[in-house]
């Protein structure tokens, strides 16, 4: 299970950092990479980072169980 947490982690970290490049440079560097926003591939990126989101979600709620004072 740690490796999905740190997978999934750094994928979410690629995904803010390329949001912060298209709202600072409107530069979408994952579309740049592989080949446009309609490559099949740029598109399975865009879903991994949307589904590691929602993974990430459950460390989340399970720190803030364990830690009531927040």
């Amino acid at each position: 299970m740690k490796a999905l947490d740190m997978i999934t982690l750094i994928l979410v970290i690629i995904g803010g950092l390329n949001w912060g490049l298209v709202g600072l440079f409107q530069f979408d560097l994952v579309a740049a990479i592989f080949g446009g926003v309609d490559g099949i591939i740029t598109r399975i990126i865009y879903v991994l980072v949307g589904l590691s989101a929602l993974y990430q979600i459950m460390p989340l709620v399970r720190s803030m169980q364990a830690s009531p004072n927040m």
